[in-house]
């Protein structure tokens, strides 16, 4: 079949695009997979040889300082947790966003911060707030509620807390953005219906806004899981790279610390390829669970 000079001409305008997903996304996922069937680390980086599926064996059965498990299961924790407080945060105020106030751009614009400001200042900023002698919750609770002072950094559940607290906070804008462009979109018609029938504001929330916001949301919590699971930044930097002990690692940052702290690149490699497929099973089944493709009614 021979192509047309408009095809050739539409072609040639996607092909540094193409070649740039190439680079930056195609080779180097190829190269990781094919990584992950080796033995590369610091001392085999030119003579490192295939040994099949022993780096994934490993992640299993091998003990590993912190423990795999472990850091899994924190993961799942940080995970949910920070996806939950996302949702709820931001439909909350895209529902008081929604209603009739004066100033609401300002409002919107100061709420909107948290997700324009870079994360690495974010998280830096944060680690600051959370200083034992100077931070601004610990005056907080020393100078105005009269409780002690709190070992934000230097106790693994504080600290993993800490880094919660940061991501919760960088995170809702983002579900509140979603959520309000949603709600704008939702015909007035319904709720003067409702009026009409004597409904509540409970009833309208729970007959009309959820449903129709649920097409919305259901991309962007899935997202919002991934975005979450992957999040190496908040925790790398608020926590200090682990501190204390490695305690409040989660499966990216782990990643990360097999690959250029401890130089261990196919285990990192396997590692990672583990990560893609917990999040490619829960998106594809999430999605197809959840009918989020399908219009509604």
């Amino acid at each position: 079949m021979r192509l047309s000079r408009q095809q050739w001409f539409v072609m040639f305008l996607v092909l540094p695009a193409f070649v740039l997903l190439a680079a930056v996304v195609f080779y180097p996922f190829v190269y990781n997979v094919i990584l992950s069937f080796g033995n590369m680390n610091l001392t085999r980086i030119r003579s490192w040889e295939f040994i099949g599926l022993r780096q994934y064996v490993k992640i299993f059965t091998e003990p590993t300082q912190p423990d795999f498990y472990a850091i899994f299961f924190k993961t799942i924790l940080w995970t949910v947790v920070n996806v939950f407080f996302h949702v709820v945060l931001g439909v909350f105020l895209a529902l008081l966003l929604n209603r009739h106030l004066k100033g609401k751009s300002i409002y919107r614009t100061l709420l909107i911060l948290p997700w324009a400001i870079p994360q690495y200042i974010v998280a830096l900023t944060w680690r600051g707030m959370f200083n034992y002698e100077y931070g601004a919750f610990n005056v907080i609770l020393t100078k105005y509620l009269g409780l002690p002072a709190v070992e934000w950094l230097k106790s693994p559940m504080e600290a993993f807390l800490a880094c919660i607290l940061t991501n919760v906070w960088l995170g809702f804008p983002f579900m509140m953005v979603v959520a309000l462009g949603a709600l704008q979109s939702i015909p007035q018609e319904l709720y003067e219906a409702a009026d009409i029938d004597g409904a509540q504001w409970y009833h309208k929330l729970r007959r009309i806004t959820l449903p129709l916001l649920r097409p919305v949301m259901i991309p962007s919590i899935t997202l919002g899981v991934i975005w979450t699971f992957n999040s190496l930044n908040i925790v790398w930097l608020v926590s200090n790279t682990g501190e204390p002990s490695d305690q409040t690692h989660i499966l990216v940052s782990f990643v990360y610390k097999a690959a250029f702290n401890f130089y261990n690149f196919s285990y990192a490699a396997a590692l990672s390829m583990f990560l893609f497929a917990i999040l490619l099973a829960f998106s594809l089944l999430f999605m197809n669970r959840s009918k989020a493709t399908e219009a509604a009614y």
